[in-house]
């Protein structure tokens, strides 16, 4: 339990920090340009990195771009100049690989967002965005290097990557934030 005074929080917050200025702003800048260019957006992400990816995917909504969920009925197919973009911190996940080559083989090109450069996934992808942080598969023993347990690093910068990415697509885009609020949902 997190006590007030524990110095916790700001210990998780100057992780998170550390990670984002670890990351290459070129690189997310590369990303942006990738998906404001894409005729078709599809993202996935497994356990809690596809709740970050499926926030995304309603933000990059909101800015107009065409995305859509993998496993939603109504994803459609992806083909050449469309991109998957992916998120697998370990860079290992079964699924991630396997629609990493579905999409690769009807012609989209596949952004991943990883921590491990290494990685098969990240040696599959046309375009890896690096987020150096702690993942499922860095959590034990010596490579552990974060106060949050688990993914938790690597899922909180997904967020805040994330919202920093809707910026730049807003200004890439030309997106208003009239226009981007009219795309909300009234069924809620």
């Amino acid at each position: 339990m997190i006590k007030a005074g524990s110095g916790m929080f700001a210990t998780a917050l100057d992780e998170l920090g550390a990670v984002l200025a670890r990351t290459d702003e070129a690189r997310i800048d590369a990303a942006c340009a990738m998906l404001a260019g894409a005729g078709k957006i599809a993202v996935y992400g497994c356990g809690r990195e596809a709740l970050q990816v499926k926030g995304f995917a309603m933000r990059l909504y909101h800015l107009g771009l065409p995305v859509s969920i993998v496993g939603d009925m109504t994803a459609p197919p992806l083909g050449q100049g469309d991109v998957f973009l992916a998120s697998s911190g370990p860079g290992e996940t079964t699924t991630v690989l396997t629609l990493m080559r579905v999409a690769r083989d009807a012609g989209a090109k596949v952004l991943l967002l990883t921590a491990e450069p290494e990685s098969s996934a990240a040696k599959l992808a046309d375009f890896t965005l690096l987020i150096p942080a702690q993942t499922m598969a860095s959590d034990q023993g010596a490579a552990r290097s974060s106060v949050l347990p688990m993914g938790s690093l690597f899922e909180g910068a997904l967020f805040l990557l994330f919202e920093i990415m809707v910026l730049k697509l807003q200004a890439l885009t030309g997106a208003t934030p009239e226009a981007m609020r009219a795309r909300h949902t009234n069924m809620e």
